[in-house]
């Protein structure tokens, strides 16, 4: 993972880096400065984000050590795009501010739900489950009102007003 994610970094810094934020950002301004985004830019997007998905698809098969096509739902895809959009789809590091904000969050709401469900037995133990798929919810649409961009984006506002504390301007 480690070596995935300094490949990514290093990558962006390239001049295929710089046409891949191009390309993201506005099609047609990227292809004015020379970057033809339909011939060559995102097929090589694609043949690299699988390349990742492949590796990151091994490792998951070697340690889970059997794959079958019913682990392959509707509900790990959108947990995933939970997660990116939660940590910020243009930073490296938003993947891992997504995940660990996903996996805190799971961690976390558990506990209160199923001290939901022992204080009022009568309800049973679904509600409490559908209470914590429906926070989930909540708060990814929370973060895309109020932080479109991310975990990443505010961590980044924060190093910047942190390295500039005493003068801000």
């Amino acid at each position: 993972m480690l070596l995935m994610t300094y490949g990514a970094k290093n990558m962006m810094r390239t001049r295929l880096g710089r046409a891949f934020v191009a390309i993201r950002d506005n099609d047609l301004a990227a292809e004015v400065m020379g970057n033809q985004p339909f011939t060559g830019y995102k097929l090589l997007a694609f043949f690299i984000s699988c390349f990742y998905a492949g590796i990151a698809g091994s490792l998951w098969a070697h340690w889970i050590q059997m794959v079958h096509p019913e682990q392959f739902t509707v509900a790990p895809c959108r947990l995933v795009r939970g997660n990116a959009d939660r940590g910020g789809m243009s930073l490296t590091a938003g993947a891992f501010f997504g995940s660990s904000f996903c996996g805190g969050w799971t961690n976390w709401s558990c506990f209160p739900l199923l001290s939901l469900a022992s204080t009022f037995p009568w309800l049973g133990t679904h509600p409490a489950a559908s209470l914590g798929v429906t926070a989930f919810g909540l708060i990814l649409m929370v973060f895309l009102i109020f932080e479109p961009r991310g975990i990443a984006h505010r961590w980044e506002i924060f190093k910047t007003s942190y390295r500039l504390y005493p003068f801000a301007y």
